[in-house]
């Protein structure tokens, strides 16, 4: 409910011509039934280097299970990992089948889901075409308010969670590829918004961060982002050796995928190796429970706080280093136990303090859901630059 107002403000100053129809052809409609690892869609072509960032490779309408009655399609497209390497992005498409009634085009928020996994049957993808995700709350209720949704498995076909660039890169060029896909009838008049919580919010804040030197002719309303692990060296100096320390496995293992530079299994001794090695495949859960109370001092020769490389790493894959240029809505949800809210400190201070129009807004809340937004961002969609105005 607090996502959906806090949503519903970004895109409520939305003004445009009225959007078409979806497309009238019915192409068949898949039934999802293997992993992606298994699955021919998501391998990139050979010439995907050759492809603008965004473009459309393909597109697959499948069915979902979803409560509310919606037109779903995964889109695969060009986009560029940490080091601008091209690789194969996969984005979902979510089209409610009732018109849209209210002002101007139907709006569309693409929603990035907190993934925090090391494996590819964990995506977003997967999961809403299979009915086995578990984050899909907000934007079935963002699809309650007739909105177009955009859910891109941002942490790319290496599974690679909390990698600034790489997110950054698969959001934006999600949204250039809805943008080019005809059959969702989101055309250049579409009002976007980006929304996220904790790793969703991650990505999230590394699109609106990328966005005026990335893609400078796409405008968005503002972002929401809530939970956010801003600093990710005090985000993994925190979990360490707690209840959340699966996370930095998590981290850990992909960031040896990433950023090979690193070294990361240079770092490691026997114990260590090993689980990094056991934790390749799984989804976030399966990381909480296997690897509770780890301890970087037991894997590594050195330790953690010993290793420049790892801590620059984190650092470089850090919020901000660059100031968005659209509203963004900084929201913490407390729990009654008080929780890692603070763990990763205050980006909306640091946002603000570099020229965004970043605001911090605390809500109380007695359960531990990944999701809400406590206020409104207002003001008017960030423009194109001048060389992409229309």
């Amino acid at each position: 409910m607090i996502s959906r107002l806090a949503v519903a403000s970004v895109l409520a100053v939305a003004a445009a011509a009225a959007a078409g129809p979806v497309s009238a052809q019915q192409p068949p409609v898949v039934t999802v039934s293997v992993v992606p690892d298994q699955d021919p869609f998501y391998a990139a072509p050979s010439d995907i280097g050759s492809l603008g960032n965004g473009q459309v490779v393909a597109g697959r309408e499948i069915r979902t299970t979803l409560p509310i009655p919606v037109r779903a399609w995964q889109v695969s497209y060009r986009t560029n990992d940490s080091h601008g390497n091209a690789e194969l992005g996969i984005t979902t498409l979510l089209v409610p089948t009732a018109p849209w009634t209210g002002p101007g085009s139907r709006p569309a928020v693409s929603e990035q889901i907190p993934e925090d996994a090391t494996g590819t049957r964990c995506a977003p993808s997967y999961g809403i075409a299979t009915g086995t995700l578990q984050s899909g709350d907000q934007f079935a209720a963002m699809l309650a308010e007739g909105w177009a949704v955009a859910v891109p498995d941002f942490e790319g076909p290496k599974s690679a969670s909390f990698t600034g660039p790489q997110s950054g890169h698969a959001i934006l060029d999600g949204v250039r590829a809805a943008g080019g896909f005809t059959p969702a009838g989101l055309g250049p008049d579409t009002r976007w918004a980006l929304d996220g919580y904790s790793g969703g919010a991650a990505a999230t804040g590394w699109a609106a961060e990328l966005r005026p030197t990335y893609a400078p002719e796409l405008a968005f309303a503002g972002a929401a982002i809530g939970g956010v692990p801003a600093s990710l060296p005090a985000v993994m100096n925190n979990v360490e050796g707690g209840v959340f320390s699966g996370f930095l496995v998590g981290v850990l293992v992909c960031y040896q995928r990433e950023f090979p530079e690193a070294r990361i299994d240079e770092l490691l001794n026997l114990r260590g190796r090993a689980d990094i090695a056991a934790a390749a495949d799984l989804c976030v859960i399966e990381l909480l429970i296997r690897y509770p109370f780890w301890r970087l001092a037991a894997a590594t020769a050195d330790g953690y706080h010993d290793d420049s490389r790892l801590t620059e790493a984190l650092q470089r894959n850090s919020l901000g280093g660059s100031a968005p240029t659209m509203p963004i809505l900084n929201y913490s949800v407390r729990l009654r136990r008080g929780g890692a809210r603070s763990a990763g400190g205050r980006p909306g201070r640091g946002l603000a303090a570099r020229g965004s129009d970043g605001r911090h807004h605390p809500r109380p809340s007695g359960r531990t859901r990944s999701g809400g937004v406590a206020a409104a961002v207002h003001g008017p969609a960030v423009p194109p630059g001048p060389a992409h105005r229309r």
